[in-house]
Order: C-alpha cells, then sequence, then structure tokens
C-alpha cells in the first residue's frame, strides 16, 4: 500500500527539503519506489532534484492543480494529466517539480470547488506506482500546505533543537487537528525529527528535553537525530544526494538509520487526535 507523508513545519529553516531528498534517496536505496512531489514555489526541492531553472519547464505542479481547478475540481480525461509528463526522475526517485507559479494557484484556490482536495485528487492517479509518496511543504500553513495535509496519510515534522522552533509546534499541532476533524480522519502524525543536532551543545539537550517532556506522550520523538553539517548544503548546490558526495559520511548513515526506524516503528495510534487536542487545548 502507498504512503504518503507530508513533510511539514511552519518554520523556514528546519530541514524539510533536505529531510524529503534525503528520507527519499534512503527509501529508493532500500528498493522502494518513491516520488517526491514539491509543494513549494521556491522550488528548492525541484533545483536540488536537477532543475535548476524550474520556472522554465513546462510542466509543473501549478499547471497541474490548475487544470484541476479549472475543470471543476474534476480529473476527467486530461491529457494533460494522463500523459505523465510532469514526472521527472533523479537519484533513484521520480518527482513532481514546482515553480513559483504556484504562489498563484493559492489565489485560485480560494474560489474552487473542494479546495481543500486539488491535490488529494491528483495524488490518486498516481499512487499506485509507489511506495512511498513525500511532499515537501512550504514554511506557511496556507491553502497548498492544507492541500497537502488532506492528501497525505502522515506528517512527518523536522524541526531545529531552537525554543522557537519548539514553541512553534503548537500552532502546527492546531491545524493538523483541524484537518483530522474537517477533512481527513485518518491523518497521523509519525513523529518528529530534530535535525541540525549537536551533542555538544547544552541548549540543544535541553531543548530535546523540552520537546520530549512536551510531546513525547503524544506522538513519537525519533531517536534517530540528523546532525548539523555544511555537507548537506553542499549536495542540494550540486543537484545530488548525500548518498552520492559522502555516503560513508556521518549524514548519510544518519538518513539511512532514520529510514530504517521509520520502517520498523508503528505509526502514532488512534489516539492521536484526542492528545492533538489536549496540546492545543492545554
Amino acid at each position: 500500500m502507498s504512503i504518503t507523508y507530508a513533510i511539514s513545519n511552519q518554520k523556514g529553516g528546519c530541514g524539510k527539503t533536505t529531510l524529503t531528498l534525503n528520507l527519499g534517496a534512503s527509501l529508493a536505496r532500500m528498493g522502494y519506489n518513491v516520488c517526491i512531489i514539491d509543494c513549494d514555489p521556491q522550488g528548492n526541492a525541484t533545483m536540488a532534484l536537477g532543475c535548476q531553472q524550474p520556472d522554465e519547464l513546462p510542466v509543473t505542479l501549478p499547471h497541474i492543480m490548475n487544470e484541476i481547478i479549472l475543470n471543476g475540481g474534476k480529473i476527467g480525461t486530461s491529457e494533460l494529466i494522463q500523459k505523465r509528463g510532469y514526472i521527472l526522475h533523479s537519484q533513484g526517485m521520480d518527482f513532481v517539480p514546482s515553480s513559483i507559479e504556484l504562489t498563484g494557484v493559492e489565489n485560485l484556490l480560494i474560489n474552487a470547488l473542494s479546495r481543500e482536495s486539488i491535490l488529494k485528487k491528483f495524488i490518486g492517479t498516481i499512487k499506485g506506482d509507489y511506495d512511498y509518496i513525500l511532499l515537501d511543504c512550504m514554511p506557511s500553513l496556507n491553502f497548498v500546505t492544507i492541500n497537502a495535509l488532506n492528501a497525505a496519510n502522515r506528517v512527518l515534522i523536522p524541526m531545529q533543537p531552537q525554543f522557537f522552533s519548539a514553541k512553534g509546534l503548537e500552532m502546527l499541532l492546531s491545524t493538523i487537528a483541524e484537518v483530522r476533524d474537517e477533512l481527513n480522519p485518518g491523518l497521523k502524525i509519525e513523529g518528529a525529527l530534530i535535525t541540525m543536532y549537536d551533542s555538544r551543545l547544552k541548549f540543544h539537550k535541553e531543548t530535546l528535553d523540552i520537546v520530549e517532556s512536551a510531546y513525547g506522550q503524544y506522538f513519537r520523538i525519533f531517536d534517530t537525530k540528523i546532525p548539523v553539517s555544511v555537507r548537506v548544503t553542499e549536495t542540494q548546490a550540486q543537484g545530488r544526494s548525500i548518498f552520492d558526495l559522502d555516503p560513508k559520511g556521518r549524514i548519510a548513515e544518519s538518513y539511512a538509520a532514520f529510514a530504517r526506524e521509520l520502517i520498523a516503528g508503528n505509526a502514532t495510534d488512534n489516539n492521536t487526535s484526542c492528545a492533538m487536542e489536549m496540546i492545543v487545548n492545554g
């Protein structure tokens, strides 16, 4: 069965795209069929996967979503969608690119029929081909991100070991709770992954303790921690995965370990909804 993960956090710079790319590469190396969908108009995942000029691509995610919106929320026999020319391949994975035009989709969604389900309808046409679909969400809780959460089975939350990152979880959890209540009752929080972690820093350890104390009883805080490293920036600039640039380095080993932990662990249980209500409402 295909599983769709939304990699989401409204805070920028926490490693969403890096997690999406390296988790995807890890799963692909394990033999799984993986598709990344870039849901950010900045197109960072698209560029990191080799398309340095995403705005020049003939078909990107906003074109697909526009097509569905203009058809009243129906896929129908759209030649654009059925031909699948938008599915590109890099680093052992398929991916659907994004472009700056996705910002315009946000305005169209305001008055669209089934505005929260446009992305879900699209994913329904391709999910049979993949074991895992990873949605790289933008750092904003807008309609496109709501579409991603509605289309997903599970949410992965990357976060830095910083106080404001921990505090910012409440807003994301509130949004996830609303999506569960109104749109996607099966949505589960898979867990939070600590990124850019330095075990030598006292305040990193203290922040981790705060996160585990505040949220650990409600959803998983993964045992794997992704160390801080400049190598990650180098890989994205070169359009390569960490496994191509430094396959035996600690970052590659960390992402491989996280992929194994993700697959081996059980999904968050059905008490997630109640747990989030407790967090949101205090």
